[in-house]
């Protein structure tokens, strides 16, 4: 009894695995991380292969990894694949920094985007120090490396501090979620006498890394990956395996149709150009709520050829108040389009897009009306 009682004094408790890392940058997403957990806690299989088809910043992915599942997702955004990648990041700190000093001390010549927009968002000494880390990460792969690009993500644009010392952000004042306009941003800066002001850039990445506790993150399960590509294609699913147990997603609201338009800086850091790319290509039809029902039935048809005959689809499914048009009528008019049959099994309210602060409200003052409640769907073939 004596000695069992003394090994277990010894034993380092158990230590709970950080959330930290789901957050490391703020993008559009439909639902907070509590959603795909109290999903597959619904599961007693004791590994399920999971699959979300918009996974935007991954938070699905890193749902499965903490639940110690095995997770695949898509996306057609390239924000969204940075960070959701970092979500399946296996390092630890001292790679990380490793890296960042690494790139920072290098003698790398780079390209700095010149114009009054740059002048004012960040200093001459951040902005070259940023667009080091922008060509230093250009076509590198490593999990340090996938974790460094979205925290330089995060840290990209956001809210000054009173405390220089305190600075979270390389930019002068800026919203955190999305890169307002140039033009704007310039007008604003000048109006407000706002300077950039130098940022220890290395000292914020520092900082970022030490909040994630990445010592407290399980492995992740099997071959999880996440893939760039337009979910209704079948050759977006090459990495997928033949038969998945679990879906949970949430697809752009109707009329959506801005996220690489809105997320230009982070599309420029990642090597787009350093200007708004309007006009960005869109795999979802938002020409009519029919049009755009009949894009996600294409979705559901590429998912019905890999879920499993118990297998299960969530979705949770909403709308923006400025487009006439009822996200239920959407939603079952798509599953109605599939080449599968569908059974609706379940219909909830879930919360508002307001109340858990997620793509709806992020839009700030764009975004004039109440949010629109979203539901959840649970769906069986």
């Amino acid at each position: 009894m004596a000695d069992r009682q003394k090994k277990r004094c010894n034993e380092a408790p158990a230590v709970e695995p950080s959330a930290a890392l789901n957050a490391v940058c703020p993008y559009y997403t439909m639902f907070p991380l509590e959603f795909p957990i109290s999903v597959m806690e619904k599961f007693h299989k004791q590994k399920l292969c999971v699959l979300d088809p918009f996974c935007g910043r991954g938070t699905t992915i890193f749902a499965a990894r903490l639940k110690g599942h095995q997770a695949y997702g898509i996306d057609c955004s390239p924000i969204a694949i940075a960070i959701a990648r970092a979500k399946l990041a296996e390092t630890v700190d001292s790679d990380v920094m490793a890296l960042a000093k690494e790139i920072l001390e290098s003698e790398t010549e780079v390209v700095v985007p010149e114009g009054e927009f740059w002048k004012w968002a960040y200093s001459a000494g951040t902005l070259r120090e940023v667009c080091k880390l922008r060509e230093g990460l250009k076509g590198l792969r490593s999990d340090a490396a996938n974790l460094l690009r979205a925290i330089c993500l995060g840290a990209l644009h956001g809210p000054l501090t009173v405390s220089v010392d305190a600075r979270s952000y390389f930019s002068n004042q800026m919203p955190r979620t999305f890169a307002s306009k140039p033009h704007y941003s310039v007008r604003f800066w000048k109006a407000k006498a706002l300077s950039p002001g130098s940022v220890d850039v290395l000292k914020v990445i520092t900082n970022r890394v030490a909040r994630l506790k990445l010592d407290t993150l399980p492995k992740c399960e099997g071959t999880s990956k996440v893939s760039a590509a337009d979910s209704r294609l079948a050759r977006g699913y090459a990495s997928v395996p033949e038969t998945i147990d679990l879906v949970i997603t949430s697809p752009p609201y109707y009329g959506m149709r801005t996220y690489v338009a809105d997320q230009w800086l982070r599309n420029w850091f990642l090597g787009g150009l350093p200007a708004v790319p309007y006009g960005e290509r869109n795999p979802l039809s938002h020409q009519s709520p029919e049009a755009f029902a009949e894009s996600l039935a294409q979705v559901w048809d590429r998912v019905g050829e890999r879920l499993s005959s118990s297998g299960r689809m969530f979705i949770r499914f909403g709308a923006i108040p400025s487009r006439k048009a009822k996200p239920r009528e959407i939603m079952l008019t798509s599953l109605e389009h599939s080449r599968f049959s569908w059974e609706v099994r379940r219909v909830r309210l879930a919360d508002s897009a307001a109340s858990g602060k997620r793509q709806a409200c992020h839009m700030g003052d764009r975004v004039k009306s109440e949010a629109i409640a979203e539901h959840d769907y649970e769906i069986s073939l």
